[in-house]
């Protein structure tokens, strides 16, 4: 697709553009983003912003300074598998888009960005919303939105090549154009990229390369345009993490593949494929009314890959081998658990503007088809297993279809109204779970999400209150729990208020929340009925929290931003439960109040920026991150230290009429050097009359840079 853009953009000449900028800000985008009066807390970042810090680390750490974020990477350096958390809600609660297409996935509802490699380098514009936020396509957002948006129209052709390098061998490298508008209604881009890493923790590395292509009709009226996002990627596992007493001694060790005697299998690596194509129809229809229409389809196909050592040949679903007068029960293995699913649908808004008046009506309807399947590729005792066996070949189907109905009403001249209706209707059949191959579900759930709010703006401020309700269905994970313990849906109320003050000189913000949840699902350490720890509903818990932000511009050389989030996250009447193995089953422990785990309850960041000379910038970012709790039962022995990391990133430009643009970036991570670990895990258990507690953490990488040579035609 890239290649085939390019050459069309070679030998086509540019025309005159269209005049209208209807386009400019693209109706799918529109449906789903909060304006600037919205009554809820959001944040924008423009492509300016994305581009100067994206040197090849996934897009979650582009987002690190936004108030209440808190991100982790399983190689420690931000390359791979990487994690995000708002308001300590993690990925399977942030409801995430792509150009107002659903992008979690629809059975873990996580969000996977390793999936599509350097997809910051493609998109213009990123919204990030804090709380429930307004109405959007796909998974119930349970605590934030990112909304992601690609097709935002660039009239001037351009192209880049961008490269970067730096510690554990990093490398980014990456190729764009686009066309600008020819032949008056035309446009084409296209994207190649590849980054490598052997990452921080041993053997964590990655390999990954995406593309992308686009190609676009615009006239006064109508748009239509095609995007294809492919990605490819295999990392070596490092989910593991670093076991308690090796963190001072060892700390980037890694257990996978180690089940191996001698060394390391050198394959346990996660492989995974996923292309995007989505088309999009926009119409204006008069001054008043548009709208558009986008359809969908994204194939995903993967497999995990692991060496297991002494596995029952009973548990694969075979027999017992006999050599001879040997009877083989055990045999060392390789398997992979490959995932193959596709996902489709459509999306729809209409909208109507009224100088005081705008409605939106709007939803989208999704499918998804998955496979899940295991596969033996090798055994040690080669005859018992059969060529390619497959010991589970188990199907999953989900619907989703919402509807929803937005209204902004300017009452006066200061004083603006919101409201929001969501209706979302999601279906969704297991036939079977890998350790549970005979339970099947057929879960049905309708879900009513509506949203009030008003805004007040006066000389430069503007202050807003809003209401929003939201539910969301179980995780796959969570209904292995069997036919007796079946998690219900989760219910949450989020009251925010908000004051902003926006100048050239001075930027500020508090915004005060409160969200409040009925049977939110968490890890009690209850065991289902096939022996794993499922998550449980719990009547009761709440965050509450103020948000602090502000941007000083001191001098033309010098300027400051910060953000500031102090907060308080509680479960109330809170039963652990704790293997005992001295007696057998579980014992519990009640606790009347405790902390919800990796929810501190101080988050803070911070940029000095200084201009010392024409075309650089110097800038200095620092991230605070309170004290984490591993599990639920606000046990210090069960936490992450707090930890403060300071950043420093130089950059100079150059421009000309032959290049448009040269940059040089350099990014000191961590100048420091300091040892932190923002993610982890804990078990406990009682065993000789006593609770044990194991801890495993992710560690990040101590001082560590990049360096990016951008330059632009």
């Amino acid at each position: 697709m890239a290649i085939l853009c390019l050459s069309t953009f070679v030998v086509l000449a540019q025309g005159k553009p269209f005049n209208d900028t209807m386009f400019l800000q693209p109706v799918e985008v529109q449906a789903v983003r909060a304006s600037d009066k919205a009554p809820f807390a959001k944040s924008n970042l423009g492509k300016k912003e994305i581009a100067k810090n994206n040197l090849g680390q996934d897009l979650p750490f582009l987002l690190n300074q936004l108030p209440s974020v808190v991100v982790n990477a399983d190689a420690g350096n931000g390359v791979g598998y990487t994690g995000i958390r708002i308001r300590g809600t993690d990925a399977t609660r942030i409801n995430v888009t792509l150009n107002g297409i659903p992008y979690n996935d629809a059975e873990s509802q996580g969000t996977f960005f390793v999936d599509l490699p350097d997809m910051a380098s493609s998109v213009n514009s990123i919204q990030v919303q804090r709380g429930v936020g307004t109405s959007s396509n796909g998974a119930g957002a349970f605590g934030a939105t990112i909304n992601l948006s690609t097709n935002e129209i660039n009239r001037k052709h351009y192209a880049s090549i961008n490269n970067s390098y730096g510690s554990f061998d990093t490398w980014k490298n990456n190729f764009l154009f686009g066309s600008g508008i020819f032949a008056r209604h035309f446009i084409l881009e296209g994207r190649l990229s590849s980054i490598r890493s052997k990452g921080y923790i041993d053997r964590a590395s990655s390999n990954l390369w995406s593309a992308f292509g686009s190609a676009a009709y615009v006239d006064d009226k109508h748009s239509v345009r095609l995007n294809i996002f492919t990605g490819k990627e295999k990392t070596y596992q490092a989910w593991n993490g670093v076991p308690e007493y090796l963190l001072k001694s060892d700390r980037t060790y890694n257990s996978s593949g180690t089940e191996k005697a001698g060394d390391p299998y050198n394959n346990e690596t996660d492989n995974y494929q996923q292309t995007h194509y989505q088309l999009f129809y926009n119409q204006k229809f008069n001054a008043s009314w548009k709208g558009n229409l986008a359809l969908f389809f994204t194939k995903g196909r993967g497999y995990y890959e692991q060496f297991k050592a002494g596995q029952k040949l009973a548990d694969y679903g075979l027999p017992d081998y006999v050599d001879g007068n040997q009877t083989i029960t055990e045999t060392d293995l390789v398997r992979r658990l490959w995932l193959d699913n596709d996902f489709y649908g459509s999306i729809f808004s209409l909208h109507y503007q009224h100088p005081k008046t705008q409605l939106v009506f709007g939803g989208g309807y999704n499918g998804y088809d998955a496979i899940h399947y295991g596969e033996v590729t090798w055994a040690a005792v080669a005859p018992a297993v059969p060529a390619h066996y497959h010991w589970y070949d188990l199907t999953a189907y989900k619907n989703d279809l919402s509807v929803y109905g937005k209204w902004t009403q300017q009452i006066t001249p200061a004083i603006q109204a919101f409201a929001d209706l969501q209706f979302r209707n999601v279906r969704y059949r297991i036939n079977g779970f890998r350790n549970n191959p005979t339970l099947r579900l057929n879960n049905h759930y309708a879900f009513f999400n509506p949203k009030l709010g008003v805004t007040v703006t006066h000389n430069g401020w503007q202050a807003y209150l809003s209401w929003a309700m939201a539910n969301k269905e179980p995780n796959r994970d969570d209904f292995e729990a069997g036919t007796g313990q079946q998690p219900g849906a989760e219910t949450l109320h989020d009251l925010e208020w908000g004051l902003e003050r926006n100048g050239k000189t001075f930027s500020a913000g508090i915004n005060f929340y409160y969200m409040r949840y009925r049977d939110q699902l968490i890890l009690t350490g209850k065991i289902n009925d096939v022996g794993a720890y499922t998550r449980t509903n719990i009547p009761n818990s709440y965050r509450a929290g103020i948000e602090l932000q502000g941007q000083l511009n001191i001098t033309s050389w010098f300027n400051f931003s910060g953000n500031m989030t102090f907060s308080e996250n509680k479960i109330r009447n809170f039963t652990e439960y704790l293997d005992d193995y001295d007696n057998g089953g579980q014992q519990s422990v009640f606790y009347q109040k405790t902390t919800i785990s990796f929810s501190p309850s101080l988050i803070g960041g911070a940029s000095l920026n200084f201009i010392p000379v024409k075309n650089a910038l110097i800038s200095l970012i620092g991230k605070y991150v309170g004290c984490q709790f591993l599990d639920n039962t606000g046990n210090k022995a069960r936490s992450l230290d707090p930890f403060y990391v300071q950043d420093l990133r130089l950059s100079y430009g150059i421009s000309g009429k032959r290049i448009k643009k040269a940059e040089l970036i350099g990014q000191l991570n961590n100048i420091f050097n300091r040892k932190y670990e923002p993610n982890g895990y804990s078990f406990s258990y009682i065993y000789g009359g006593s609770t044990t507690t194991e801890n495993f953490y992710y560690p990040m990488a101590g001082f560590n840079v990049m360096v990016g040579l951008n330059v632009g035609f």
